[in-house]
């Protein structure tokens, strides 16, 4: 939260600010800090997001680099760097804009190696992962018609988005269903590795998991990213929040905007109660 700024008819004309209702250029104008902006579609909530970078580009004199701006679909992220170039100039096609699965990656080829893994890994996507779930699968002799390939990549997924690790998943199984499904989840891993693989899900899990495990790394990425932005924020599951929690820790300069009534990605572990 934030306290109201008073409103002077020179802020309205500011050129970063034209065009905003009041509500919204105090959001754009916020002091540093937890800001949360809660709209219903069409309100201009990521134009809010837009423009709040471009004010901390040109007002704050923040660098481009210092600033961490997440989103949930490339388009999206594509859209909201041109929105801030038209604002501020080239100096924001350089900045790191980009989807969570995609500032993950970034982040694992610097560090991958502090977590045993080669920074070359190959990143599986959805139809590599599916194919070599059925591989394990049929391996395993499980029934096809119990245990579909994609039951078993969502359960997998699932697992993946609560950060509950392959091993956890195995201790935890507590019936015949959640017991083949912990297997299929450690082989499938297994296989991963010996192919100096990860897929989409893992690269959420393998930053939690090194911010955790490195205290070094975390110091690093949350001195570079002075101010993290994230769009769509009722859409984060529980490896995304903990990501922008342990980012923003210190500095506490995190924007998030989202309508609890507009989340999208429930399949993926989204929980709109992260925006409570």
């Amino acid at each position: 939260m934030y306290d109201c700024l008073p409103m002077t008819d020179s802020a309205a004309d500011h050129p970063l600010l034209r065009g905003l209702n009041p509500v919204q250029r105090e959001a754009v104008m916020a002091p540093d800090g937890p800001v949360l902006v809660i709209a219903g579609a069409g309100s201009g909530k990521t134009r809010v997001l837009t423009h709040r970078i471009a004010w901390l580009l040109a007002e704050h004199g923040v660098w481009r680099n210092e600033i961490l701006a997440l989103t949930f679909t490339n388009k999206a992220a594509g859209e909201m760097r041109d929105r801030v170039v038209e604002l501020v100039g080239p100096q924001a096609n350089r900045m790191w804009v980009s989807t969570f699965h995609s500032s993950c990656a970034r982040i694992l080829r610097q560090d991958a190696g502090l977590l045993g893994y080669r920074k070359e890994f190959s990143i599986y996507d959805q139809a590599d992962a599916l194919r070599l779930v059925d591989y394990v699968r049929k391996d395993l002799d499980l029934d096809p018609k119990r245990f579909t390939s994609r039951s078993l990549h969502n359960a997998i997924s699932s697992k993946k988005n609560d950060l509950i690790t392959a091993s956890m998943a195995r201790e935890s199984a507590s019936d015949a269903i959640e017991i083949r499904q912990a297997e299929v989840y450690v082989e499938y891993q297994r296989r991963l590795a010996e192919a100096s693989a990860v897929d989409f899900d893992d690269l959420l899990l393998l930053v939690v998991r090194l911010f955790r495990e490195s205290p070094e790394a975390l110091k690093r990425w949350r001195e570079r990213f002075k101010h993290v932005l994230v769009d769509e924020f009722q859409d984060t599951n529980l490896a995304q929040w903990e990501i922008v929690r342990m980012l923003a820790e210190d500095h506490k300069a995190v924007m998030g905007v989202g309508d609890a009534d507009q989340a999208i990605y429930k399949f993926r572990g989204a929980d709109y109660r992260n925006i409570q």
